[in-house]
């Protein structure tokens, strides 16, 4: 987001050089835009979130077992995407599976992003891992939690 920002900034700031604009109203556009980038991302992100709920609570005989699942810390790969390993520790007599909804976060506090993943086949008794991944580029400091986890 930060760099379609800049690019949307950039761009604003040449089109006020090459024109009828002042300084001040390519300012004005580039921050038009930035704050229209940054609603649509709100939006994206809102939706990425209802998108999560409907999903895990479609799950049939699923139990809430959030303080069962945690994240570790987040690791920003070469492609820009944040990725964390989320760990499921099965409490359950038999072998079960987790759906768990992780949050991505920036240095605020702000949700910038929100996955699904799920740990398939945990063994009674036992834990496994798989890995979140981010939507898209993340930039600057970013935690991860976990916001929700059905065992079923």
């Amino acid at each position: 987001m930060g760099g379609a920002a800049l690019a949307l900034c950039l761009s604003a700031a040449v089109t006020g050089c090459s024109g009828d604009y002042s300084p001040s109203d390519a300012a004005s556009k580039a921050e038009s835009a930035v704050g229209s980038i940054a609603s649509e991302a709100s939006e994206a992100v809102e939706s990425a979130t209802a998108e999560a709920q409907r999903r895990l609570d479609d799950i049939q005989d699923g139990t809430d077992v959030k303080a069962d699942v945690r994240a570790g810390p987040p690791v920003t790969g070469s492609d820009g995407r944040v990725r964390t390993e989320v760990t499921a520790r099965n409490t359950d007599d038999s072998t079960r599976s987790f759906a768990v909804q992780v949050d991505f976060r920036d240095a605020g506090g702000q949700l910038v992003d929100t996955v699904i993943v799920t740990v398939d086949h945990v063994q009674a008794g036992h834990s496994a891992t798989a890995t979140a991944r981010s939507t898209h580029d993340l930039s600057g400091e970013v935690r991860t939690e976990v916001a929700r986890a059905v065992r079923y």
